[in-house]
């Protein structure tokens, strides 16, 4: 199953409710379980080489089925996933991709957030996977 364009909107209406309320502007990605795009808003003022990386967010979170923060432990020199970024075409393994679950736990898409500090963008894009 699939995120629908309906479902997509409403999440990136959601991340962009939260961007406001942390004062910041954000590019937000919504991306199907084949990692495709769905939706994609760039906030006014938003940074321009942040959209790269909120696609990018998204299609890892989805690749691995986890959120990108859960990977970020696992990509430091030493432990087992070392150097994976430069697989895939690239890929972003910091926080702000997390994964979109349906009601019945099945994975749909993913989001895809970029624009401030790591940790408002994994805030961003967690509120709007759970806006769904």
């Amino acid at each position: 199953m699939n995120i629908s364009l309906e479902q997509a909107e409403a999440i990136i209406d959601a991340a962009k409710i939260k961007a406001a309320e942390l004062n910041t502007k954000m590019n937000i990605c919504v991306v199907d379980t084949g990692a495709n795009i769905v939706a994609f808003a760039r906030m006014d003022g938003a940074w321009l080489g942040s959209a790269d990386i909120a696609q990018k967010k998204a299609k890892t979170a989805v690749w691995f089925t986890m959120d990108t923060a859960a990977l970020s432990p696992l990509v430091q020199p030493g432990k087992p996933l070392f150097n994976i970024e430069h697989s895939n075409g690239g890929l972003i393994t910091f926080p702000g991709g997390v994964i979109i679950k349906n009601s019945g736990g099945e994975i749909i898409g993913a989001i895809g957030v970029s624009g401030s500090t790591v940790d408002d963008d994994h805030e961003v894009a967690a509120a709007g996977a759970a806006s769904l």
